[in-house]
């Protein structure tokens, strides 16, 4: 009997039992996290190596960087997290790691480093969906959060509408035709001047700013849930092209705030749109873009116009992690999903494709 085949074994044996204790890596991008969570809501430890001193110089993301710190940080990284929780690796019940979306180089060393640990210790090997998981996030901070519910995921690289059915499957009702939120953040961040990470800057320049200072355009989507950030992106770089052939000050502030006052204002009315729609009751905030203060606001200012219910994932748990990781790996483990040493990284992976039975094997 293959490893594979007694993993789906052991699962069905064992089952949703409680007290089930997953280890989950996480290394999609560039922060290199390890956590131990218990029966996918109880965190028992969270560790995050972030990489942004590293990549600063260069504006953004370096894929090779990214890669070779991840090398360089994922062991100790998991240990530490083993430590924090005050366990040993016997004592965990499986081992899940984010196989996809991402940069493939990135995730690669999760899974790889995944695969061997969880061949090593005999236990079953979980492969997570990162879109999932940051939805996940939302249950670390509301434990008595169930579907359904919508959730709005928006971070570095996604920008996802999603459905959490009642059967926990999630359905995608709209996304980003071209660039993520986050990535727009860091593009304009760096067109004005104001440094990497995008966002927090951004965040911080636009406190001295008015929002109303200049008006941007509403960049058109074909579905009514999705949304595009590339023309918003384009009219502020025009903007300040054009001050500068004119000779003219730029305001900084201002602009950083019509910005960001703008995604936050598209994202939120998407939400807004969908639930009333769909009839849903409570909608939810994910990702790393999610903490950023103007979107909380909006949303919460929002939701209560609607009589909606509105769920903010702690911002611990909003940008990269592996607890999120781990939550959702909870549920995989509970469907019986468990992968096989067959198991790759994967740069893109719908949300819709049931990963245990098309990419294992």
């Amino acid at each position: 009997m293959s490893y594979h085949q007694r993993m789906q074994e052991k699962v069905a044996i064992l089952g949703a039992r409680s007290n089930l204790r997953i280890l989950a890596l996480e290394t999609s991008c560039d922060e290199t996290a390890a956590a131990v969570v218990e029966d996918g809501r109880r965190v028992l430890s969270n560790v995050v190596y972030s990489q942004i001193d590293l990549h600063t110089l260069y504006g953004g993301v370096v894929p090779e960087i990214a890669s070779r710190a991840h090398v360089e940080k994922v062991g100790p990284v998991a240990q530490l997290a083993l430590s924090e929780a005050g366990l040993d690796m016997e004592a965990l019940d499986a081992v899940a790691v984010t196989a996809g979306p991402g940069l493939v180089g990135a995730l690669l060393v999760g899974v790889s480093y995944a695969k061997g640990l969880a061949f090593a210790l005999d236990k079953p090997l979980i492969a997570v969906n990162h879109i999932e998981g940051h939805i996940c996030a939302n249950y670390l901070t509301w434990p008595e959060l169930e579907p359904p519910f919508l959730c709005l995921v928006v971070s570095g690289g996604h920008s996802h509408l999603m459905r959490v059915e009642v059967d926990g499957r999630y359905r995608l009702i709209g996304c980003t035709q071209d660039d993520a939120a986050g990535e727009a953040f860091d593009k304009v961040a760096r067109t004005l001047g104001l440094g990497y990470p995008g966002g927090p800057a951004i965040s911080a320049a636009a406190q001295a700013g008015s929002p109303t200072a200049y008006t941007l355009p509403t960049p058109k989507a074909p579905g009514p849930y999705d949304v595009s950030f590339s023309g918003l992106k384009t009219a502020v770089m025009n903007l300040a092209n054009q001050a500068a052939m004119k000779g003219e000050a730029l305001d900084v502030p201002g602009l950083a705030a019509s910005f960001q006052q703008k995604v936050a204002d598209i994202l939120t009315d998407k939400l807004m749109a969908a639930a009333a729609a769909a009839g849903s009751r409570t909608v939810c905030l994910a990702g790393g873009v999610a903490a950023n203060s103007l979107l909380r606001q909006l949303a919460a200012e929002k939701a209560a116009l609607a009589g909606l219910a509105l769920k903010l994932c702690a911002l611990e748990y909003s940008g990269d992690n592996a607890a999120m990781i781990a939550a959702q790996g909870y549920y995989e483990y509970s469907a019986g999903h468990t992968a096989g040493p067959a198991l790759n990284a994967w740069a893109t992976w719908p949300m819709e494709e049931d990963f245990s039975t098309s990419r294992q094997d």
